[in-house]
């Protein structure tokens, strides 16, 4: 059983993890607290390494890590300025390891769910395409989940990614927000995006609901605990009323 759940803020996010543990309080039978940034509360002195050793190399190649002096020195630069770190995918079952090892010895039972929020983007290894996909979230302890994720790992329309290239091609940089949201049929979330904080909250609870019952996502769309891979789905799911399947919104009060 569940008793405690422990968020952490993103400060170079747009994520409110405050907010997130309002909600989280009114749905779930747990004491629900908030800490500040996981990475430095428990940081130690190996995290810039252990982070080198989790990198993806490439999208087709299932071995992760590089150790050099020069990636290291980057990963702590990453540490002490997050706002300055991007363009990494880290393998989320080794980030997931490495932060457990991080946690005291009288939180790391099953009782007690860690929820970092982080500004990193993880991924895990497909082994039916060979690939690595960008993740939301990991499930498990400490359940992880990406506020980059949020915006990179679902797919967004063609039409965004042709956008993008075009936009690169003629200015050198990604375009403003409020040019894709202009120029781009469909839904989609995209970085900094105001509705950040109320996406993530499904995406936490599913965190909780995986330790509390074993299961992972639910197969109805709508549902809050869905794992949609394109973006329409996660404003569908996450933004959009009812909040649960009626199988869920019984189970969390609503």
């Amino acid at each position: 059983m569940v008793e405690a759940v422990t968020l952490y803020r993103a400060p170079t996010t747009e994520a409110d993890a405050d907010a997130v543990a309002d909600w989280l309080r009114e749905r779930v039978d747990a004491a629900v607290t908030v800490r500040d940034r996981f990475l430095s509360e428990f940081g130690d002195e190996d995290l810039a390494e252990s982070f080198a050793e989790a990198r993806v190399l490439s999208p087709y190649e299932r071995e992760t890590g590089n150790t050099m002096v020069g990636i290291v020195r980057y990963e702590e630069r990453a540490l002490e300025h997050p706002e300055r770190a991007g363009g990494v995918i880290y393998d989320g079952l080794q980030v997931q390891e490495i932060l457990r090892g991080l946690l005291p010895d009288d939180e790391r039972g099953l009782d007690h769910l860690h929820v970092p929020l982080l500004d990193r983007v993880i991924g895990t290894w497909g082994d039916h395409d060979g690939r690595w996909h960008k993740r939301v979230n990991v499930l498990g302890q400490p359940g992880l989940v990406s506020v980059p994720g949020l915006y990179e790992a679902p797919a967004k329309p063609e039409q965004y990614y042709r956008e993008q290239q075009k936009h690169a091609l003629l200015s050198g940089g990604a375009p403003p927000r409020e040019v894709l949201e202009n120029e781009v049929e469909g839904e989609f979330l995209v970085d900094d995006d105001p509705r950040t904080t109320d996406a993530l909250k499904g995406y936490v609870l599913q965190t909780y609901h995986y330790l509390a019952t074993g299961e992972d996502f639910c197969d109805e769309e709508g549902c809050r605990l869905a794992n949609p891979h394109r973006q329409p789905g996660v404003i569908r799911a996450q933004l959009r009323d009812p909040e649960f399947c009626p199988e869920h919104a019984e189970l969390y009060r609503v």
